[in-house]
C-alpha cells in the first residue's frame, strides 16, 4: 500500500510533527513499507491459535518484604533545596 503524499502530511498533522519535503518522501516509502509487512502479516493463518497478549510466559520477581532501618532525616534532607523541619519544603500545586 503506497502512501500518497497528501496522507503523509495527514499522519504527520495528527501527531503534531513538523515535516519537510525531503521528510515526507522519506516517511512516505517507511511509513508504506510497514504498513505493507502488516497485510503479509494479515494473510498468515491464525485460526488454530488462541488469541494472547503475550507471546511468552510472564513471572512476577518478587522479594521477601524486610524491614530495615530508614536512613536519619539529616541525611534524606542534606541536598534539598529547602526544608522546613524535618521535612522537604515545596510550591503549592493546589489551589486552597
Amino acid at each position: 500500500m503506497k502512501l500518497s503524499r497528501e496522507e503523509v502530511l495527514h499522519i504527520a498533522r495528527l501527531a503534531r510533527v513538523g515535516v519537510t519535503d525531503d521528510d515526507v518522501a522519506r516517511m512516505s516509502e517507511q511509513l508504506s513499507n510497514i504498513l505493507e509487512n502488516f497485510e503479509i502479516l494479515g494473510e498468515v493463518d491464525t485460526t488454530d491459535l488462541p488469541p494472547t497478549a503475550q507471546s511468552i510466559a510472564l513471572q512476577n520477581v518478587l522479594r521477601e518484604d524486610e524491614v530495615t532501618a530508614s536512613l536519619p532525616p539529616e541525611d534524606v534532607l542534606a541536598n534539598a533545596p529547602r526544608r522546613e523541619e524535618d521535612f522537604f519544603k515545596v510550591n503549592a500545586v493546589l489551589e486552597e
